[in-house]
């Protein structure tokens, strides 16, 4: 069985002192979360102190996006590098906010992908459709060209450093979450599509769902066949709504 992965998209909120007391938060109860990992990504400033307050934790961190290029004259970029030199472990790229406010491409998200992994993290690949894609019947049409873009650009072993986050636009900060069925349904697609190329790196690649999910709702999505944990917004910035998360994932992974 995959692992639960239990990771918290702070996105740009918070202040230190928000985040020295979400952290102190989440070490206070997360000796009890047994059988999930769990992961921050915090925003850039604030990734200094979760490398102090996590060391020695069990609750791994990381970045919210990282640059295309290994360095150089390239104002306001992050490199990977550079957050590796932090303790990151892992790096979320693609997100839908990104590729909306910024105009973050399939072929910029490859890149930054193949930057990631060859400075050692574990980019967070963020797939998923808007309303009128999904209306439109378009769903499985554009999480597999958002998936496509990686595995053209690097081959299907570069999904074997990372992990895939499906996140229905729809549902991002809405309160409103697709039910266990629809999100099981995309989460089989690109398990199958990764399984047209390799069905090793399918088996072993960890699809994690990212549309509203919440305490009430958690272990039910993580109960599906395919759905091995969740990139969580909102509710990742309380802490005891982000460790009920990390115990319904450890729920499951008890059987």
């Amino acid at each position: 069985m995959r692992q639960p992965l239990i990771a918290g998209n702070w996105k740009m909120n918070g202040s230190k002192a928000d985040t020295v007391e979400l952290l102190n938060g989440i070490k206070a109860g997360v000796s009890e979360i047994i059988h999930s990992e769990v992961a921050v990504c915090p925003p850039f400033p604030y990734l200094y102190l979760a490398e102090q307050m996590l060391a020695g934790t069990v609750v791994g961190y990381g970045a919210q996006d990282c640059s295309a290029e290994a360095g150089g004259a390239f104002t306001g970029q992050v490199a990977a590098a550079m957050l590796m030199d932090f303790g990151c472990k892992y790096v979320i790229l693609g997100h839908s906010e990104r590729r909306m406010f910024n105009g973050e491409t399939d072929a910029l998200i490859a890149r930054k992908y193949e930057q990631a992994v060859a400075g050692g993290l574990a980019p967070i690949l963020c797939v998923g459709e808007t309303l009128e894609e999904r209306e439109s019947g378009k769903t499985e049409d554009v999480v597999a060209r958002h998936i496509d873009g990686v595995i053209d650009h690097g081959g299907v072993d570069a999904l074997r450093h990372g992990v895939v986050a499906y996140e229905p636009v729809w549902a991002i900060g809405t309160g409103v979450t697709a039910t266990p069925e629809q999100a099981q349904e995309v989460h089989a697609f690109l398990r199958e599509r990764v399984a047209k190329h390799s069905a090793e790196v399918a088996a072993q690649l960890r699809i994690l769902y990212g549309g509203s999910m919440k305490p009430g709702n958690a272990e039910e999505l993580m109960r599906q066949d395919d759905i091995d944990g969740g990139l969580i917004g909102g509710a990742s910035l309380k802490a005891s709504d982000f460790l009920a998360i990390c115990k319904a994932g450890d729920t499951v992974a008890a059987g």
